[in-house]
């Protein structure tokens, strides 16, 4: 399997019976006036910082996320009312029969923190995403702002980032649902829901992954019971011998 930086990735106990491979295509090529073409192992922070810096709008938000370009296309990072596939112009994937394969933007339906690339079957690996971003005055001054937002995460904790993603036309987020379910500072095991924001699970003290899946079960069942919402989780579980998303194999 070929992962980024594994920011929102949750291994089982025993590992992984196979080749994890850390994707370090780490270039970028401005192709013209606010489009950058970036190799999927590039840094999506970094990457925000510095069309926001440039003077480009529409990747503020990505200053804030800790992953990768082909992370963020693969799952349609997002966040502030930006997201990834707003401002994707293409992406070049590589099939596991090694073949190179260009999608535009037209051909890719993209949906909340979903991309068609996890229903791909001969998906190997992302390898590149061109952008095209719009001129902006206050491109700074936004990142500025979303970046303080993000002083209400437990950035400093271990974490996989936000566990769940938030109920589409609810207009209340996972968070929110589980902090008046009541369970802010609930544990198990090494596993606690962070105190500051509740819908990021922190390792608290020599957490497993399983008191995480543990933890993961008992917010679900206590939000479903409370309020009639079954949460979907955004991290990805990787058990010993696949990846699965949404118990989907995707790798």
């Amino acid at each position: 399997m070929i992962i980024g930086k594994g920011s929102n990735c949750l291994f089982d106990d025993l590992g992984f019976d196979g080749c994890v491979i850390l994707n370090r295509m780490e270039w970028m090529e401005v192709k013209g006036v606010g489009v950058y073409k970036v190799g999927s192992g590039y840094r999506f922070n970094r990457l925000g910082m510095q069309c926001s810096n440039e003077g480009f709008t529409g990747l503020e938000f990505a200053a804030g996320i800790p992953g990768t370009v082909g992370g963020a296309a693969y799952m349609n990072a997002g966040a502030n009312g930006q997201e990834t596939a707003n401002v994707v112009e293409s992406i070049d994937v590589v099939t596991i029969d090694g073949k190179l394969q260009r999608f535009e933007r037209a051909d890719l339906m993209f949906g909340y923190r979903s991309s068609p690339f996890q229903r791909m079957p001969n998906l190997a690996a992302i390898v590149a995403v061109t952008f095209r971003l719009q001129s902006s005055t206050i491109s700074r001054t936004k990142l500025q702002q979303y970046l303080e937002r993000r002083a209400s995460q437990p950035i400093g904790e271990r974490s996989a980032g936000s566990v769940f993603r938030n109920p589409s036309d609810l207009g209340i987020g996972a968070g929110e649902l589980i902090e008046k379910a009541g369970l802010k500072g609930f544990r198990v095991g090494g596993a606690m829901i962070s105190k500051l924001h509740a819908n990021f699970f922190i390792n608290a003290n020599g957490s497993t992954s399983q008191d995480m899946l543990d933890l993961i079960a008992v917010a679900k069942d206590k939000v479903y019971q409370k309020f009639g919402v079954e949460l979907k989780e955004e991290v990805l579980y990787v058990n010993p011998s696949k990846l699965l998303h949404n118990n989907k194999l995707v790798v």
